[in-house]
């Protein structure tokens, strides 16, 4: 049997099953600062504290909705290895994404993994299917819920 059946049987029976929880990380000013230097995204919310805190119902900075989905491939590394006769994985795609309760400046995040769906696409190609939930401590609403979707190439 190939390394692609191997995980793709695996992967079956753990369909609708939480497949991992990530480490805290905490998103702090100077990382939001710096995602809005690089994506050119400079909106008071996100870098003026001062103006935040006094103008807005945060209370201070938030973190940009797409700083919070970025993070996602980080947690992703905090909970999954390469299968047996895995050479890559990709990040193929979101179907679905949701930016439910903004992120504080130093809020701490992880990242949930709920396998959905698991699809042989070629005799290398295992596309797996996730719900991705992206918690904020001592806050019950998520940050934000998506649909996730990673590609895992094996070997022939």
């Amino acid at each position: 049997m190939s390394s692609l059946q191997n995980a793709y049987d695996l992967s079956k029976t753990l369909i609708d099953t939480e497949v991992g929880v990530s480490n805290w990380i905490t998103v702090d000013q100077p990382m939001i600062d710096q995602f809005a230097t690089t994506t050119q995204d400079e909106q008071w919310i996100h870098i003026d504290t001062e103006r935040a805190a006094n103008e807005t119902l945060f209370g201070g900075t938030i973190a940009h909705g797409f700083l919070t989905l970025s993070l996602a491939s980080r947690f992703a590394y905090d909970c999954f290895s390469m299968m047996d006769g895995q050479v890559m994985g990709i990040n193929y795609g979101i179907n679905k994404l949701r930016f439910l309760m903004p992120v504080r400046a130093g809020s701490r995040l992880r990242g949930r993994f709920t396998l959905q769906d698991v699809k042989a696409r070629s005799a290398t190609d295992l596309l797996r299917t996730y719900i991705l939930t992206i918690e904020i401590e001592d806050e019950e609403t998520p940050a934000l819920v998506a649909e996730w979707l990673g590609l895992a190439i094996f070997k022939d």
